[in-house]
């Protein structure tokens, strides 16, 4: 029975996994929206509107994107959820809401609405001055009535409902407010703050549901210890070159509260197809493993000393930036490459069958 079952799951997937790519650059997408919303790892260019400094909108950001420009997406080229869009069979990327391009039929595949040093969290946004994740949410809303007010209710619902929603997350809440807010990690050990986020994480997906949404996906924090920034900001002194184990721990007791409460969702919402994507795993597989997977450097990032540098610190002026990025698994401090995003998107489109099918 156990051999039957396994049969019957790698033959849906080997089925769903040539659907993706029968669907690519036909124009037929296999959903007929994608909507990302999040924080640094997903933006494609919204923070590049705001009075910040976490942005990504200038060189050596984007050198190895499309056309070799900075858009804002903080990788050297493309996103996860750039390599995700292509698998679905999108023709074109999820249009920064904030953009210039985000206005008439560019909205009707979907919208960007993340932003860099957003969290659960609302506070971990507005000290930054990014995007909280209820503006996102309310930037949503704004753009349910502008497709609705070009295709029509009844199509715009059809497309709200089978739209993948991907949000990600969480990273932060932890490494940019909570390990270095004396107030905050005084007040809450890591496993009361980790409670504390899934109050504001259940709420979004109840609201995501209320608008219509009914395929969300949602990604673990990843290894929090393995970050090069993370190492060189909480690691032991001398020792640059470990990850930090409790900020493992922290992570991964996080991600299974993140795991039960997204379960308790499913169960009392009628309808909702809800996905937690592991990435913690595969990022850390890739950190302990490189050259199995294909790379030479997995401590270190690629821009400047690889130990800290991410946005402004992240420039075209900074000493020692790698000249090719796929041996990293890092682009800077905080960011993966786009060599890695390519590995953690191809983990997310088999997890994220249930989305499809």
């Amino acid at each position: 029975m156990n051999k039957m079952k396994m049969f019957i799951i790698l033959l849906m997937c080997f089925s769903v996994i040539a659907c993706f790519y029968a669907g690519v650059g036909t124009g037929e997408p296999l959903v007929p929206a994608l909507i990302i919303m999040g924080d640094s790892v997903v933006d494609a260019g919204n923070n590049n509107r705001l009075n910040t400094l976490i942005k990504a909108n200038f060189p050596p950001y984007g050198r190895d994107f499309l056309a070799h420009n900075a858009t804002g997406r903080f990788s050297n080229g493309k996103l996860a959820t750039d390599f995700t869009a292509e698998s679905l069979g999108f023709t074109s990327y999820p249009v920064p809401y904030l953009s210039q391009e985000a206005n008439g039929t560019n909205l009707l595949t979907g919208a960007n609405f993340a932003s860099g040093a957003s969290g659960y969290d609302d506070g971990t946004a507005i000290f930054y001055n990014a995007i909280t994740l209820n503006q996102q949410l309310k930037n949503y809303k704004e753009y349910q009535n502008k497709v609705t007010n070009i295709v029509g209710s009844e199509r715009a619902n059809k497309i709200f409902s089978g739209a993948i929603h991907l949000l990600s997350t969480g990273s932060s809440d932890f490494l940019q407010s909570y390990y270095i807010n004396p107030i905050l990690n005084r007040i809450f050990t890591p496993d009361q703050y980790s409670d504390r986020l899934m109050k504001p994480y259940s709420t979004f997906v109840q609201n995501l549901y209320d608008l219509g949404a009914r395929k969300i996906g949602v990604t673990t924090l990843p290894p929090l210890g393995c970050l090069p920034a993370a190492i060189t900001l909480f690691g032991e002194t001398g020792n640059n070159n470990t990850c930090v184990e409790r900020l493992n721990q922290d992570a991964v007791s996080f991600n299974t509260k993140l795991n039960n409460t997204s379960m308790n969702l499913t169960n009392n919402l009628p309808g909702l197809k809800l996905v937690v994507f592991d990435i913690y795993n595969p990022l850390l597989n890739m950190v302990m493993n490189p050259v199995q997977n294909g790379f030479c450097e997995s401590r270190r990032a690629c821009c400047g000393t690889g130990t800290m540098e991410t946005s402004f610190l992240c420039n075209a002026l900074s000493v020692g930036t790698c000249s090719n990025a796929t041996n990293y698994v890092f682009w800077d401090g905080f960011h993966p490459s786009e060599a890695a995003n390519r590995v953690i998107a191809n983990n997310l489109l088999v997890q994220g069958i249930p989305l499809i099918s």
